[in-house]
């Protein structure tokens, strides 16, 4: 087993804890639920909030180092439920360097309800292009690596939805999952006073961007 590089630790450990403020200043993880974590670059391993700990309250001492194959270093703290899903999403994609999970409410909304959020906006087609809502386990718990892992072997996968439970974002870096995490709260914020406005106008269908960006309208219309 390689030895993690102190410094790469120590640096890791920094990004986390500034994503985690991030996510709590902006209201997407209140008191100690979801969890996020990133992948070292020394050795085989990552840097991972432990259960009980808030976001807010993520320090340098109490952020957990374990290893790819599940082994967790001496730690005062218990590891998180979530670890174990985090861990095979970091083994079935390479691609993947961080993983950011919230339980923000505008998404946990329609996770909770069973609706898949539709990508609405050029931003969230551009960004996510689909977000897949895995259901609970076939115990009705919440959902495990084997239930979550198959929806990632997609490689074009990049968001998902866990029905009564929470999002998941992941990327090659702490700042590109969490604005996935972001992305994904407002668009079910924007598809709640969407369909809000629409109801209350009588409206049931609504127009819908065909392209993320200009360059892909250009390309589809250079093929026709």
């Amino acid at each position: 087993m390689m030895k993690p590089d102190v410094n790469d630790i120590e640096c890791k450990k920094d990004a986390l804890i500034a994503t985690a403020r991030r996510c709590f200043d902006v209201g997407i993880q209140t008191n100690a639920g979801g969890n996020l974590s990133v992948r070292l670059s020394s050795a085989d391993a990552i840097i991972i909030k432990p259960s009980g700990v808030g976001f807010a309250e993520c320090t340098r001492d109490n952020l957990q180092l374990v290893h790819l194959d599940g082994t967790v270093e001496p730690s005062a703290f218990k590891p998180s439920k979530d670890l174990e899903f985090h861990l095979d999403l970091y083994r079935i994609r390479p691609d993947i360097n961080a993983i950011v999970h919230c339980h923000s409410p505008w998404a946990t909304g329609y996770a909770s309800a069973g609706l898949e959020i539709p990508c609405l906006t050029v931003q969230t087609m551009e960004k996510i292009g689909r977000l897949p809502l895995i259901p609970l386990s076939s115990n009705g718990g919440p959902q495990t690596a084997a239930d979550i892992s198959p929806f990632f072997q997609d490689v074009t996968v990049r968001a998902a939805i866990l029905a009564n439970h929470g999002t998941i974002g992941v990327g090659p870096t702490l700042t590109a999952a969490q604005y996935l995490a972001e992305i994904i709260e407002e668009t079910a914020h924007v598809a709640y006073v969407r369909d809000t406005l629409m109801a209350a106008h009588g409206k049931t269908e609504a127009d819908l961007p065909k392209y993320a960006t200009q360059k892909d309208a250009a390309a589809d219309l250079a093929r026709k």
